[in-house]
């Protein structure tokens, strides 16, 4: 099967790429290129222009990616271990109840086998994600990632940019009480302000109220942030500039806290698409850029499957909630992709 990207906007819009694919460090005149790179931005060239570019709905999808026979899969989870990220979790709060870290987001990955059929089928599932979603997908061969994140990084066109605070977790049948959760509102408060000063550098930002983004089966905090840029605007530049955010990341943005995350993420196993800037530059004239946080998706390589999920360490957090939480948004994607 030949290589494969994807993005589908909230609308319903999407677009499925088709390989091979010619990559480039910046992104290429004319639009139609996807973004895709790995959490660390290892890649150098991480934009990728496809061979043929189709607009396509759900029920052309098919048609125009060409199953060649394959099923949709079947997969069995096996129940994650609790050590390691018990030992992760304990080691950031320590950091931050002493004031030497504001927040980290350690990952936790849910293995998997696949017994029988093709992940590539789940594109279908992600073509039909709730609409608040963006879709997202890299399919090479036997190995790929996919997935609907409610996680906006940035789309801009010109010199207008709008960015996106996603992060607080209400607890499940507790939406009322969320709207009040002093932990929840602080570790939301923090992705804020830091893509404030972050994009304040770059042009004059307006920020809208908080309020509330149903994403599948759970419920978050949103902020939406609007930019005038005093300059043009450069979707490569600008994810350099705001990855990764505090919703992924940590805060402070060192160096030495950005190697302690790495550190954590290889111990956990953490697939390197797992919280990673995604995108699409629309072709045309409208060379509108789209560019999302690769969250809510699974990723495979041959028979073998990752579920990966992560949660905000903040000083209010407790470990049983925060692992519940976790498992939470694992069974969203199981449920979204229909495994």
């Amino acid at each position: 099967m030949m290589d494969i990207a994807l993005f589908r906007l909230p609308s319903g819009r999407a677009w499925i790429g088709q390989g091979p694919f010619e990559s480039f460090a910046e992104a290429p005149a004319g639009g139609g290129a996807f973004y895709i790179n790995d959490f660390d931005l290892s890649d150098p060239k991480p934009w990728k222009k496809p061979s043929q570019l189709i607009e396509v709905t759900p029920e052309s999808l098919a048609q125009n990616a060409g199953w060649n026979g394959a099923q949709p899969p079947h997969i069995q989870w096996a129940k994650p271990a609790t050590e390691w990220f018990k030992m992760a979790f304990r080691r950031i709060r320590k950091e931050v109840l002493s004031k030497r870290l504001e927040k980290m987001v350690p990952v936790l990955t849910e293995s998997g086998t696949i017994t029988e059929g093709d992940p590539v089928r789940l594109l279908e599932r992600v073509m039909t994600a709730p609409p608040n979603t963006w879709g997202y997908a890299w399919v090479q061969g036997g190995s790929g990632y996919l997935g609907a994140s409610p996680e906006l990084l940035f789309q801009g066109k010109g010199q207008k940019v709008e960015t996106m605070a996603l992060a607080g977790t209400a607890k499940p049948g507790d939406h009322t009480a969320f709207l009040t959760d002093v932990k929840e509102i602080d570790e939301h408060e923090i992705v804020v302000r830091y893509l404030t000063e972050h994009m304040g550098k770059l042009g004059t930002v307006t920020r809208e109220p908080r309020g509330l983004c149903h994403a599948g089966q759970l419920l978050h905090f949103q902020t939406h942030l609007h930019v005038a840029l005093n300059g043009p605007f450069d979707p490569g530049s600008l994810v350099r500039e705001l990855h990764p955010t505090p919703a992924v990341g940590c805060l402070p943005r060192e160096e030495q806290w950005l190697t302690r995350l790495r550190e954590y993420r290889t111990q956990l196993g953490v697939p390197g698409f797992f919280g990673a800037p995604f995108g699409f530059m629309e072709p045309g004239e409208s060379e509108t850029c789209h560019m999302v946080v690769a969250i809510r998706g699974m990723s495979w390589e041959g028979q073998k499957a990752q579920l990966p999920s992560g949660c905000g360490i903040v000083g209010g957090s407790a470990f049983d909630h925060e692992w519940r939480e976790l498992r939470l948004k694992r069974e969203s994607v199981v449920n979204m992709l229909g495994l």
